[in-house]
C-alpha cells in the first residue's frame, strides 16, 4: 500500500540527538507542565494522569482556584498510586514563565484562552519545550505565522488539539476521497454550532486570588466581572480573545476538510461570506455565517453555521458523498464505506489517540499527526471567514504568501496589537 510523502516523513523515526534536542536513548517518562487548568485544561490533565509513561508535575493559572483544583486533582491521583511514597508533590503557579523556567519540564500542554496560545507557545519553544496546543491554534493570522516560525526553528515537536484526526471514521472518510472512491471531488460543505448572545458588560472589583493583568495578558484591557473569564458563557465568542465558533469549533470541522482535499500546506485562493453579529454584550464574534472558498484545484468549500448545514463534514464528489461526524459517518452510495483500499492507495497518517501520538513524536522527534503547519493552515482558513463577513465583499487569497491581493483593509486583519509588555 502506497504512503504519502508527508506521512511516509512523519513513519521516520529520526534520533533525537540528529536534531540536537537530547539523547537518542528513550526517556523513561515524559514530564509535563499544564497551562491553563480551567474546565478544558483539567480534561486534558485527568487524562494524562491515566498515561504510565507520562508525569504530570506543574500547573499553572492565573485563577487561584483553578491551579489549586488542578494540583489537588494531580496529587490525589499519583498519591492513591505510589504505594513506595516516592511522589513530591505537584507545583502551582500564577506565572507560566516560572514553570517554563524549570530544567525537569519536557513538554507542556496549553489549554489558555487563545489570544494567550501564540505567546505561550513561543516562549514554550524557546525554553526547550514541546507543545501540545488547544484550537483553535492562535488569535490571528500573524501569531500563527510566528508559531511556525519559531516551533521550528527550536525544533520542538508540536500537536494542534484537533483529535478528530485520530478518529477511524475520520480518517476512513479522508481516504475514500483522497483515493477516489466518490469520483473527482468538487464540494465540502462544512457546518458547525452557531454563536449566540453574552451577558451584558458590567464591572466588579477583582476579587482575591485572580490575576486578572495575567489573564488578560497581551487582550487589550476591558473591565472585570466574574462572565468574563468564563469560557462558553464569556470569552469564548468575544473578539478581543477569538473569533469565535468560527475557529473554536470550526478549526476541527475545516481541519478534516483540508485533509480530505489534500491541501494541509496551502489553502483557498478567494473567500467570500456573510455573517449577523450581537447587537449588545460581551459576545462579538458571528452568531450565524456562510463562506465560500474557492481553491486553486477546483474545489468550493461552503463553510457554515448549524442553521444552514448540519455539524459535520460533506465531501461532494462526481460519483457520491460522504457524511462524517463524531457520531456518524454516512455515504451515498452506502457501498463505499465496505470499500477496502488498494495496494495502489495512499494511505493518510494513522493515529487512534492523540494525546498518545503527541507523547510518542516527543520520543522519537517525527512529527505528529497535526504539527504546526497543519494547525495553522486550518486556523487560516476560519480566520479568512472571520475577516471575510466583516468586510462583506470577496477577497482574493494568496496561500504561499498569506497575503490578501490588493487589499490594505483586509491585510491590517492579519494581526492585531498586543498590550504591552506583550509582543511576538
Amino acid at each position: 500500500m502506497k504512503i504519502s510523502g508527508r506521512a511516509a516523513a512523519a513513519l521516520s523515526i529520526v534520533p533525537s540527538s540528529a536534531l540536537g534536542v537530547g539523547p537518542t536513548a528513550p526517556l523513561e517518562r515524559i514530564t509535563v507542565g499544564m497551562i491553563g487548568v480551567g474546565n478544558q485544561g483539567r480534561h486534558h490533565t485527568r487524562h494524562l494522569l491515566g498515561m504510565p509513561d507520562v508525569q504530570v508535575a506543574a500547573v499553572c493559572d492565573p485563577v487561584r482556584a483553578n491551579r489549586l483544583a488542578a494540583k489537588q486533582l494531580v496529587e490525589k491521583s499519583y498519591g492513591a498510586s505510589d504505594a513506595r511514597g516516592k511522589f513530591k508533590g505537584c507545583e502551582a503557579y500564577n506565572d507560566f514563565r516560572e514553570l517554563l523556567a524549570r530544567d525537569d519540564i519536557d513538554a507542556v500542554v496549553i489549554a489558555s484562552p487563545e489570544h494567550w496560545h501564540a505567546l505561550h507557545t513561543i516562549h514554550a519553544a524557546q525554553a526547550g519545550k514541546d507543545v501540545y496546543c488547544e484550537k483553535a491554534m492562535s488569535r490571528t493570522i500573524a501569531e500563527g505565522q510566528a508559531m511556525v516560525r519559531t516551533v521550528r526553528r527550536y525544533r520542538r515537536v508540536f500537536q494542534t488539539g484537533t483529535q478528530q484526526r485520530s478518529s477511524g471514521k475520520f480518517r476512513k472518510a479522508c481516504q475514500l476521497v483522497r483515493n477516489g472512491y466518490i469520483g473527482k471531488l468538487h464540494t465540502i460543505k462544512v457546518g458547525d454550532p452557531r454563536g449566540y448572545k453574552g451577558p451584558k458588560i458590567t464591572s466588579a472589583t477583582v476579587p482575591e486570588g485572580i490575576d486578572y493583568d495575567m489573564w488578560l495578558g497581551p487582550a487589550c484591557w476591558g473591565p472585570y466581572f466574574p462572565q468574563r473569564l468564563i469560557n462558553l458563557k464569556g470569552w469564548m465568542l468575544c473578539y478581543d480573545y477569538t473569533v469565535g465558533f468560527q475557529s473554536g469549533w470550526g478549526q476541527h470541522d475545516i481541519d478534516i476538510a483540508q485533509w480530505g482535499n489534500g491541501t494541509d500546506h496551502t489553502g483557498p485562493i478567494e473567500v467570500e461570506g456573510h455573517a449577523t453579529f450581537p447587537k449588545e454584550g460581551l459576545n462579538d464574534t458571528a452568531m450565524t455565517w456562510h463562506t465560500e472558498y474557492l481553491y486553486a484545484n477546483g474545489v468550493r468549500l461552503i463553510f457554515t453555521s448549524d442553521n444552514e448545514n448540519p455539524h459535520g463534514i460533506r465531501f461532494e464528489g462526481t460519483d457520491g458523498w460522504i457524511f462524517v461526524n463524531r457520531r456518524v459517518l454516512q455515504a451515498k452510495p452506502i457501498s463505499l464505506l465496505k470499500s477496502s483500499l488498494k495496494p495502489s492507495d495512499t494511505e493518510l497518517y494513522n493515529s487512534n489517540n492523540h494525546h498518545g501520538n503527541f507523547f510518542d513524536c516527543v520520543r522519537s522527534r517525527r512529527d505528529p499527526i497535526c504539527p504546526v503547519e497543519v494547525g495553522h493552515r486550518t486556523n487560516v482558513i476560519c480566520n479568512l471567514s472571520d475577516i471575510a463577513t466583516r468586510l462583506g465583499r470577496k477577497l482574493r487569497w494568496n496561500p504561499q504568501h498569506e497575503r490578501f491581493a490588493d487589499d490594505v483593509e483586509a491585510n491590517r486583519m492579519l494581526s492585531c496589537a498586543m498590550r504591552q509588555p506583550w509582543r511576538l
